[in-house]
């Protein structure tokens, strides 16, 4: 079985933001550092022509990070605004990677995960607050593969925790 899910993003620049940069300027986003590891592990790996941006959540730019558990502790809109938050959090990381983001040719996939309740079935409107940001910043590049998935629980029980892979420029 085959088939494309398209969502319109409800986020909307203007349409003179040409580079992520302006684009993140007129979403009124200012990027934080990005956030350090929680463990034994590297924020990003760049192998070739491909960047890997290791999980994280969301965490605001004063460490306060979002927790429980959507569907019982956490409203779905909550829960959304946590993933958009996350994706600010991996467009950190990205910048920091790649010292500017018009170095990304295409976000090539993100693997959403969320701490849900057992009978939740909304984790891809969860998600799409990550994706619906992606696509604001990128454009038809910011467009990608994804899975959002359900979770028993995540680390430090925060909301979602997003991973991402991406293509750079040649």
């Amino acid at each position: 079985m085959t088939g494309v899910c398209v969502t319109q993003s409800p986020i909307k620049i203007e349409a003179k933001a040409e580079t992520p940069r302006d684009r993140l300027a007129a979403l009124g986003i200012d990027l934080p550092p990005a956030p350090p590891p929680i463990a034994n592990f590297v924020t990003h790996v760049v192998e070739g022509n491909m960047l890997y941006l290791s999980g994280q959540g969301p965490r605001e730019a004063n460490g306060f990070m979002h927790t429980g558990k959507v569907g019982v502790d956490v409203s779905v809109e909550q829960a959304y605004e946590d993933a958009r938050l996350t994706g600010v959090n991996l467009l950190a990381v990205m910048n920091e990677a790649l010292g500017d983001l018009s170095r990304v040719k295409r976000v090539v996939k993100l693997l959403g995960m969320v701490n849900a309740s057992p009978d939740f079935k909304d984790h891809p409107q969860v998600i799409n607050g990550c994706s619906d940001l992606f696509n604001a910043v990128f454009g038809e590049a910011g467009r990608h593969a994804r899975s959002a998935v359900g979770f028993g629980s995540l680390p430090g029980n925060i909301t979602v925790e997003i991973e991402a892979i991406i293509a750079l420029q040649d």
